[in-house]
């Protein structure tokens, strides 16, 4: 397996996720072969930048030919690591969690909640499925009885950082924290915040700047032009 040279950023490593997505699609349309410019058609991107992504992990395809489609989807599932299964401990059996927890892509992915806890004395020993919710405090247990390393924070900002220092502590190196506080850890572990306020703040900043037919028929005035 060739490793990358160099730093990967976060936005190839989400074009890779995308990437992914299109070659399954065009291996069930029965696409043999994908050109670059193909893919970054889908994508929305260019097919340098395509080129440019996969160049961080070796040669694929050949000048003219294009890319081997399903090698290629192998490949980019070895890439991201979702060639194999990921036990995955969810904290939080709240209304975000149960969502996560009912999340049919993660499995589709191989990220398979196994275990779900909370503080919550009224929430411990329900069953969601055949995941009984245990509690909290056994964390370093279960992380040891399932050999985990992902998990899911979905908690109040209250306990965010305590319950992701004991994540560390008891092995676990990929945070995908729900909580809406940045987490303080050492650098072995991984922690991507998900912030949906921030989204929502995005996108309504989008929403907010979008250039419409009305406003590039505004005034010089309104535009902020001398007379």
């Amino acid at each position: 397996m060739t490793s990358p040279t160099r730093r990967v950023s976060g936005s190839t490593v989400r074009r890779l996720s995308l990437y992914l997505r299109v070659l399954e699609t065009l291996t069930q349309e029965g696409a043999g072969t994908v050109s670059s410019g193909v893919l970054a058609e889908r994508m929305g991107t260019t097919a340098a930048q395509v080129r440019k992504d996969l160049s961080h992990f070796g040669s694929f395809g050949k000048r003219g030919l294009g890319y081997a489609t399903e090698p290629l989807r192998q490949r980019l599932e070895e890439i991201l690591g979702v060639d194999r299964s990921w036990p995955v401990i969810l904290v939080g059996a709240g209304r975000i969690g149960s969502a996560l927890f009912e999340h049919a892509p993660f499995r589709d992915r191989g990220f398979n909640i196994v275990a779900v806890l909370d503080r919550d004395a009224a929430k411990v020993g329900k069953r969601w499925g055949e995941v009984e919710i245990q509690d909290v405090k056994t964390l370093p247990q279960v992380v040891a009885r399932h050999d985990a390393r992902v998990a899911i924070l979905a908690i109040p900002r209250s306990d965010a950082q305590a319950v992701a220092e004991a994540m560390e502590a008891a092995g676990i190196r990929g945070i995908l924290n729900f909580a809406p506080v940045p987490l303080r850890l050492g650098p072995a572990v991984q922690v991507n915040e998900v912030n949906l306020a921030l989204e929502m703040e995005a996108l309504s900043f989008a929403l907010r700047n979008q250039k419409t037919g009305s406003d590039a028929g505004t005034s010089g005035e309104e535009r902020g032009s001398r007379p």
